[in-house]
């Protein structure tokens, strides 16, 4: 998917680069997609070193609830964004076309800042370039750290494994066509269980989200 990138985005990476490819402003090319992810234009970055809670998601709190932890790392990721200009580091792509990247808002990087402030995991999977921020907020209990509760991966993982029992020849992300375009549903979205795949309406289903992507559907916006 390489034909998405213009020139000057391949060199990167602010956000004046992308609005000169797309000729765009940046309220119209800049959205909040989750708690770890920005669209700029026609690219997407996938914030390097860290794991935000997955938009359904809910995580458990101090008094033995829980909260909607996904929501409110997306909303804290548009908060640190405001009306400012990103502008991004590029660390590579990932299996899905996205740029990894370290982004900085107003002198404030913002893949740090989720780490610290409580709503993103230290993706230590891959880097340990936080795992340093992810201990502070640990010990001072804030957020997701002030109580036992699971992460995205795992998050991830346990809503895999029971929608492949479910879904036609173990594939379960669903194809959805409507207003809003061809968006696919993963297991854990928050809009999986209401979705329905008509195969009339050329709607299908997919084994893994690259394959959705490569079909030209797209992941759903949970931001602004």
């Amino acid at each position: 998917m390489s034909h998405l990138f213009c020139p000057a985005v391949r060199m990167l990476i602010a956000v004046s680069a992308i609005s000169i490819c797309t000729g765009a402003s940046l309220a119209e090319t800049l959205q909040v997609i989750d708690g770890d992810t920005i669209r700029m234009g026609e690219v997407t970055f996938r914030l390097h070193g860290i794991d935000a809670p997955e938009a359904g998601q809910t995580c458990n709190d101090a008094s033995g609830g829980s909260w909607r932890c996904g929501d409110e790392a997306t909303r804290h990721l548009e908060g640190l964004i405001g009306s400012q200009m990103p502008v991004c580091q590029p660390h590579g792509i990932d299996d899905y076309e996205r740029v990894l990247a370290v982004c900085v808002v107003a002198g404030v990087e913002i893949n740090r800042r989720m780490v610290l402030d409580g709503y993103a995991w230290a993706f230590r999977r891959y880097s340990d370039d936080y795992g340093p921020d992810e201990d502070v907020a640990a010990a001072s209990g804030i957020h997701i750290w002030q109580a036992a509760t699971q992460s995205p991966w795992d998050y991830r993982a346990a809503k895999w494994e029971v929608a492949v029992q479910e879904a036609p020849d173990g594939c379960p992300i669903k194809g959805n066509i409507s207003e809003n375009g061809h968006i696919y549903h993963a297991p854990w979205s928050p809009w999986y269980s209401k979705t329905k795949v008509s195969v009339d309406r050329g709607e299908r289903w997919f084994c893994s989200e690259g394959e959705a992507l490569d079909a030209g559907w797209r992941a759903p916006i949970w931001g602004h």
